[in-house]
């Protein structure tokens, strides 16, 4: 899934770093926040939620990411056999493309459950696949439908930045607790959660460069770069594509979710730790989080991966930036535990508590949030 993000004064940065058009700086978080400590009624965080995907752009970047459409669309094929005579139920069915590749896989019936307006486009895609005999789309909540029957499998692409970012997942468990036979499919079965450290290199470009300005235009503004650090390693989780020489160690893996068995209790703290060892000489600036997930085959199973060692998705990756960079050299041990939690503001926006060591070098425990408008207060457990 894809969640607009408001961006503020980090567009310039966004923009000379990976050069990004104006319609992905929805997806790049990283400078600016603002902070209203206040929180949203459930109802308004639903309305939110479910009306931001009702504008065509946000399916046009998930749709266009062939990554993500390929990985649901093979994944559902590989599973053909469990799908083929079956009822499916779509959680949160967007454009409908899920339900059609369901269809055509075979599907004797599937329900595609869609919230927001872009219900009644998935209902005309539907029919211009010649598949409305069997595919019935349904405007509302999850938690709200009624089904005239339980299904056999459940299928969703409910996944947000940092893999937990929206809390769609909640939905997904309530129909699997709810409509799902028993021994029914889950697709994606399985979650993973993996952890990196990384130097940042045109972050310390960005550090240095006020150290330059003196030769540049006579003009000392070196005090400006203890103000840039803060500004820039701060709070905020950025949502950005890293690349692979960037990456300081082999990820470590910190959490795994089993879709048939986790609950909405576990998901209000998921944690884990971790343990890297560096692969030479160089400046941590922070962490890199990126997330995996599985679908079920006869051979081996089908992964569909935001690692920066694979080809990029419109997810890309997250980053905790450290309060200042660390030098490591060969081996040097990076090490920590990392919890995830949703915030207190908006039960639908993830928080990321790290607790790390660099060499030994305790470092300062830090909570980090995607800024879309809500803050993060220090989550104890």
């Amino acid at each position: 899934m894809f969640m607009p993000q408001s961006v503020g004064c980090m567009e310039v940065w966004a923009v000379w770093k990976h050069g990004v058009t104006g319609q992905e700086l929805r997806g790049v978080v990283g400078m600016s926040r603002c902070a209203k400590k206040r929180k949203l009624d459930k109802s308004v965080q639903d309305h939110l939620y479910f009306d931001s995907y009702s504008d065509v752009s946000i399916h046009e970047e998930m749709i266009a990411d062939s990554v993500r459409t390929n990985a649901y669309r093979l994944g559902i094929a590989r599973n053909a056999a469990a799908v083929r005579g079956k009822a499916v139920l779509d959680v949160g069915a967007g454009t409908g493309v899920l339900s059609v590749f369901c269809a055509q896989a075979g599907a004797r019936k599937v329900y595609a459950v869609e919230a927001s307006s872009i219900a009644e486009q998935a209902a005309e895609i539907v029919r211009l696949n010649a598949v409305d005999d069997r595919v019935e789309v349904i405007r509302g909540r999850l938690e709200d439908v009624e089904l005239p029957e339980r299904v056999d499998v459940i299928v969703s692409e409910w996944m947000g930045y940092a893999l937990l970012h929206e809390s769609m997942l909640n939905s997904v468990l309530v129909a699997r607790d709810r409509w799902l036979r028993p021994g029914g499919l889950m697709l994606p079965s399985r979650a993973e959660l993996f952890v990196a450290p990384i130097s940042d290199l045109v972050l310390e470009e960005r550090l240095r460069f006020w150290g330059s300005v003196k030769e540049r235009y006579g003009v000392d503004m070196s005090c400006m770069a203890d103000f840039a650090r803060r500004c820039i390693m701060n709070r905020d989780i950025a949502v950005v594509p890293v690349a692979v020489e960037d990456v300081l160690s082999h990820p470590a893996r910190f959490a795994e979710l089993d879709l048939g068995a986790v609950t909405e209790e576990d998901l209000q703290n998921v944690r884990g730790t971790f343990c890297c060892d560096c692969f030479g000489s160089a400046s941590v600036s922070g962490l890199c989080v990126w997330f995996a997930v599985s679908f079920p085959g006869e051979d081996k199973p089908l992964v569909l991966s935001t690692s920066p060692f694979k080809p990029e998705t419109h997810w890309k990756q997250a980053v905790l930036y450290l309060d200042e960079p660390v030098d490591v050299v060969q081996d040097t041990r990076v090490e920590g535990e990392i919890r995830m939690f949703p915030s207190e503001e908006s039960s639908r926006h993830i928080c990321i508590h790290v607790d790390c060591t660099i060499g030994g070098l305790k470092m300062k425990s830090k909570t980090y949030s995607i800024p879309d408008g809500y803050s993060c207060e220090t989550h104890v457990s």
